[in-house]
């Protein structure tokens, strides 16, 4: 199948180089004259500058533009994917290896077509998918934020993506199947609030990002709105976030998502993982109108249709009866017997939606190694998961998260050793 998927990706490759003049051209597009009207007095305004960090905060712009000990938003880092590893660039304003020399339709350009400065097709690594619906004031702002840092002289590392990926104008053709151009609409049928909730998770938060499956090309399809999906490289499950029925957030309500995206806890679930960091390094700093708009549309999205169990072909049962001897000695006496956990200090893993996703992916390394909510300004000094990895074998973790998974009101499939030495190999990106 490997080697069909390239023989069939290599002549995808030489259609679009053969189109990618006539739909996409090489050069830099024209810049008009009323989109280049952008004086340096309007650069320099000090409120649009303060917006403008808000709402690179909202977009995580820091979270993938800055390397580990490394200066804010200088790069200097690779993204891994499937396909091989991309480099973020500096989006300091130094003019060799920054954006020191980008006007703002260059900007607006990159953020709204997925176009580089030269026409040059961006890897959607770079989320403009989703960032193509932010305004043009708003990414006017963002502009004006980044122009006012002080700049940081760093390179790019090189992209090792393997052919045909490496072949940019392949990408045509990627586009051609997964994006669509588009500042968000607001729907005069909804509220202000569920207006601006959906710009922010469509469009600055690129939440489908995670929490949505990709497909072999790393696309996503249409249909598949935050309904859940495991995040390539990284090794956690990002679940489906509809709060009804049969969604990955059955029974939270807007408080409790609130208090996630706050202060990385909640009545029903704590922040882990990649999500951690999320809450730590953007989401916790949203004003509470923000906050609360997230809340409403999340709460919008449709119930799901319930997912037919897997026909189990071993002892299940034996499998949580094993479970609950291996829970009641090493988890029951900070979650609870019943799984209810304790407020703000340990979360509840009934009805937690990282227990009960569809893979039981995050709850096993979670066992293996632990795990670390962020430490927030409402939330300082959280208490962490210490992990397991030395004390248990792979058929007693696998015990132990089926039977969380099935046990109170938890009804997910169980977990099997092999999966679970799977897991405990596989690094944490």
């Amino acid at each position: 199948m490997k080697w069909l998927r390239r023989c069939l990706l290599l002549i995808v490759v030489l259609i679009a180089l053969l189109l990618g003049w006539l739909f996409f051209g090489g050069g830099r597009r024209p810049t008009s004259v009323a989109m280049s009207a952008v004086t340096a007095a309007t650069l320099h305004d000090p409120a649009l500058i303060a917006r403008g960090e808000y709402l690179a905060t909202l977009g995580d712009c820091a979270g993938c533009h800055t390397a580990q000990g490394g200066a804010r938003l200088a790069g200097g880092r690779s993204l891994p994917t499937p396909f091989g590893n991309i480099p973020v660039p500096n989006i300091t304003p130094d003019r060799s290896t920054g954006l020191g020399d980008w006007s703002f339709e260059d900007f607006w350009q990159a953020l709204h077509v997925g176009k580089g400065r030269h026409g040059e097709l961006l890897y959607p690594a770079f989320s403009y998918t989703s960032y193509t619906k932010v305004t043009r004031d708003d990414a006017l702002a963002i502009f004006a934020w980044l122009q006012s840092l002080p700049p940081v002289h760093q390179s790019a590392p090189s992209s090792t993506l393997d052919f045909p990926y490496s072949v940019r104008k392949s990408l045509a053709a990627w586009r051609a199947l997964y994006f669509r151009e588009g500042v968000f609409k607001p729907d005069p049928a909804q509220s202000a609030q569920w207006n601006r909730g959906a710009y922010l998770v469509q469009g600055l938060g690129h939440c489908n990002e995670c929490h949505a499956a990709r497909d072999s090309l790393g696309g996503t399809s249409g249909d598949q709105h935050l309904t859940g999906g495991q995040i390539p490289m990284q090794n956690w499950y990002a679940p489906d976030l509809s709060t009804r029925q049969n969604g990955g957030l059955q029974g939270w309500n807007a408080q409790d998502i609130v208090d996630l995206l706050k202060t990385g806890q909640s009545a029903r679930g704590a922040a882990f993982g990649p999500m951690a960091d999320v809450v730590a390094t953007s989401t916790q700093h949203m004003s509470d109108d923000d906050l609360h708009a997230v809340a409403t549309y999340l709460q919008s999205l449709p119930p799901r249709a319930l997912s037919p169990e897997e026909p189990q072909l071993f002892n299940a049962r034996a499998i949580v009866q094993q479970g609950e001897k291996v829970y009641t000695q090493h988890c029951a006496d900070c979650h609870g017997k019943d799984g209810s956990g304790v407020a703000s200090v340990y979360p509840p893993l009934d009805g937690n939606s990282s227990v009960t996703e569809p893979t039981g992916l995050n709850a096993t390394r979670m066992v293996l190694l632990g795990g670390f909510a962020p430490a927030t300004a409402a939330n300082p000094r959280p208490y962490s998961m210490p992990s397991f990895a030395q004390q248990l074998s792979d058929s007693e973790v696998s015990a132990v998260v089926s039977y969380m998974r099935r046990s109170w009101t938890n009804k997910a499939s169980v977990v099997r050793p092999e999966d679970v030495s799977r897991y405990r190999h596989t690094p944490i990106d």
